[in-house]
């Protein structure tokens, strides 16, 4: 397994297995429509979840662990955590944590920092509590994107083996999330491409 350094984007591998990953969640509408798109292909996702996100929807927040994704850590309150210092950063995540074990009942080993913003105490910090930092080597922007075959062909253009997916789980209006990776899903899998969660990505336990 590769050094995690100021932590992970893709994972150098002889296989085709690449981690399609979503942020923000979970989302009551958007969340369990996903959800049904990755069962429909048989594919197993990371959700990195914000800690008082999932505690106001414990019930999609416990369906996306009952379904067997992997379930991250986001923050508790999706502060970009960059300047807070080791003491803040380390609050955040353990009550996300906490947050995340309360509802779903199992406790997050990986950790994905707001906006990918990282410093030496989000590192260190990650480092001392026993969390991966995931960030993302193919940002499909769909938080910003309004239209699926544009989300689509993002990815399609620039994804290989071993590349860690970023997609969205909870946005604000007109979010097309969930139409996109209904095109995207089939195309990847045509192409040979096998979608597995980050930690089977990293080779380790979930």
């Amino acid at each position: 397994m590769p050094a995690q350094a100021a932590g992970y984007r893709s994972v150098p591998t002889e296989t085709s297995r690449i981690a399609i990953t979503f942020d923000d969640g979970p989302h009551p509408r958007l969340t369990p429509r996903i959800l049904d798109i990755l069962d429909r292909y048989h594919v197993k996702a990371t959700f990195f979840m914000i800690g008082v996100i999932a505690e106001t929807y414990p019930q999609t927040a416990r369906e996306v662990a009952e379904r067997g994704h992997e379930i991250g850590n986001h923050t508790d309150s999706h502060r970009r955590m960059t300047g807070l210092g080791e003491e803040r950063v380390a609050s955040e995540l353990q009550a996300c944590s906490e947050a995340v074990e309360r509802v779903c009942g199992k406790r997050p080993t990986l950790f994905r920092p707001p906006e990918g913003a990282v410093d030496s105490a989000v590192i260190n910090v990650a480092e001392r509590d026993g969390y991966r930092v995931i960030l993302w080597s193919v940002d499909t922007r769909d938080w910003e994107i309004k239209d699926a075959n544009a989300i689509v062909n993002r990815v399609l253009s620039s994804v290989k083996s071993g590349d860690i997916i970023l997609m969205h789980d909870f946005i604000g209006k007109n979010s097309q999330t969930p139409e996109a990776l209904e095109i995207l899903l089939p195309r990847l899998l045509a192409l040979g491409y096998e979608p597995v969660t980050v930690s089977e990505l990293l080779g380790v336990g979930s």
